[in-house]
């Protein structure tokens, strides 16, 4: 089970990267709900609803300049039932544009994951940012 809750996490990652919209749409609960914490920005969300978490990615990814990834470590299950989850993961997000390797921000994910359809689906994130490297706002480097 640890394997699978994990595995979700990375799928995440790794659609969220991608903009792979499909994957990151298997990977949400429809209830799903984000929420963001950054230092000296406040909170962010909770952005409600699969469809409007989209949409929200959807933004973020339009508002990008160079390739961003977002490197998940130190991933480990907190809780867990046989329905529900929690994992949690640090955070390191960079953006590479070619001519420079940028890191964005850190900071720790907790991921609130269900079981349904067989499978396991994030139900709620939460992000919270160590430091204001970013300005979201504007996408920013500060």
């Amino acid at each position: 089970m640890i394997a699978e809750l994990q595995q979700t996490v990375a799928n995440y990652a790794h659609a969220l990267d991608e903009l792979n919209m499909p994957q990151l749409e298997a990977v949400l609960t429809e209830d799903t709900t984000w929420t963001f914490t950054m230092p000296g920005q406040g909170v962010l969300g909770p952005v409600a609803g699969r469809t409007a978490v989209l949409d929200f990615i959807r933004d973020g990814h339009t508002a990008q300049t160079g390739r961003v990834r977002h490197h998940l470590g130190n991933v480990v299950v907190t809780t867990t039932d046989a329905a529900t989850a929690e994992v949690r993961a640090y955070l390191v997000q960079t953006r590479n544009t070619g001519e420079s390797i940028q890191m964005i921000s850190t900071g720790v994910y907790t991921f609130g994951l269900r079981r349904s359809d067989g499978g396991w689906r994030i139900a709620e994130l939460t992000l919270t940012l160590d430091n204001a490297l970013f300005d979201w706002a504007n996408d920013e480097q500060q």
